[in-house]
């Protein structure tokens, strides 16, 4: 089963003659490479266009900065004065804090964008920690970068990625839960369940696994 392929709204057509060649492009890249063996999938198989597209333009533009590196990494000075430095990190630090906000809202509502939220945060901490270091003077102001992304930012970052992967295999042991035709007792009757829930509410008691992709048994929140 596969979502139709219709435009994306607000978008507009390309002309027929891309289309033609992107949807072969697309095709093509579709038949080497089999849709992964994940829950959702056995679901429902996202066939958008700009999915599907996705792939080999991503391809296409990894490939592209290649030879690009290469030249920044020959042509670039050691040394650049910045007019906006302040200004730069200043931006950058209401970033990371508009992310943790984010992920901390997400985490509380046990929101389906906790992933999306984690992901996204925890790149800026590891981006953060990277040019805290490269960018500091030496001596001691190096000294904090580097105990200030070993301690703070970097830790913080793992804890991002986690929230994210551990919050789609959640989600992911849900459908399996719907595809084996099982419901939580504590959302039978329409309420939203507690934050907190004793043992003998708990929808898989201890050694009552399901499966995942992979034939491995798992229980939800292990």
């Amino acid at each position: 089963m596969s979502t139709q392929d219709a435009d994306t709204p607000g978008v507009p057509e390309p002309p027929a003659k891309v289309v033609a060649v992107a949807d072969q492009i697309a095709s093509a890249v579709d038949h080497a490479v089999p849709v992964s063996d994940e829950p959702a999938n056995r679901v429902l198989v996202d066939n958008a266009r700009l999915v599907r597209w996705a792939a080999p333009a991503f391809v296409i533009c990894s490939l592209m900065l290649l030879p690009w590196i290469a030249v920044l990494g020959t042509t670039l000075p050691q040394r650049q004065l910045s007019q906006h430095y302040r200004l730069a990190w200043t931006g950058y630090d209401v970033l990371l804090a508009l992310g943790l906000a984010g992920t901390a809202v997400a985490a509380l509502r046990r929101s389906r964008l906790l992933p999306i939220a984690g992901s996204a945060t925890g790149a800026l901490l590891v981006a953060d920690a990277w040019f805290d270091v490269l960018t500091s003077s030496g001596g001691r102001d190096i000294a904090e970068a580097v105990a200030m992304s070993v301690l703070a930012e970097l830790p913080l970052a793992f804890v991002c990625f986690w929230l994210a992967v551990h919050s789609q295999d959640v989600a992911e042991q849900r459908l399996l839960l719907l595809l084996k035709g099982r419901r939580d007792p504590a959302t039978a009757n329409g309420r939203v369940p507690s934050r907190t829930r004793d043992k003998d509410d708990d929808p898989l008691p201890a050694g009552d696994d399901t499966t995942d992709a992979g034939g491995r048994a798992r229980q939800i929140g292990a």
